[in-house]
């Protein structure tokens, strides 16, 4: 497996994985509409394109056998580290390519001397909020988040590098 920063030519391949592991991780927990809502909003070729020239703002995609199954995106913001996405495709999990991003983001972000990582998730998402308590995260907060028109509860995970 290949971790690269990714680049114009993957928005596609990240898009799609985007769809396949929202329509896998929340058909019981977001309505169909909801998750076209936020994949052509958050996904769309224009906000990755613009996403990927943000100074503070890394996204890597792991690739084997040339084919893109998995993307991190997270920000840095001041002192702290935000995970906004891992996502692996659906049928490409439990082989350690989250955690191989995740190491990957962790590593590029404790360059710039953060204190404190973070991660969202959603409250249901079972899948993902195991994700994290395995990396050694703790849950911290919960706020709401808004996709679609619906209101979410939405776990924060934390991992203190002090």
């Amino acid at each position: 497996m290949k971790i690269y920063v990714a680049h114009p030519d993957d928005i596609d391949a990240i898009a799609e994985i985007a769809r396949a592991s929202w329509e896998a991780d929340y058909p019981n927990i977001l309505n169909r509409e909801s998750v076209e809502s936020a994949v052509n909003d958050w996904y769309s070729r224009e906000q990755l394109e613009e996403e990927l020239t943000y100074p503070w703002t890394y996204m890597y995609v792991a690739a084997e056998g040339g084919e893109v199954v998995g993307f991190a995106h997270a920000v840095l913001a001041e002192n702290e580290g935000n995970i906004l996405r891992i996502y692996v495709h659906p049928d490409e999990r439990r082989r350690g390519i989250g955690r191989a991003l995740f190491d990957r983001i962790r590593h590029e972000l404790i360059r710039h001397d953060i204190e404190r990582l973070n991660a969202m998730v959603l409250s249901d998402n079972a899948l993902g909020n195991e994700f994290y308590a395995d990396l050694g995260m703790e849950r911290d907060e919960r706020a709401e988040t808004i996709i679609g028109d619906e209101r979410f509860e939405e776990n924060t995970y934390v991992l203190e590098l002090t």
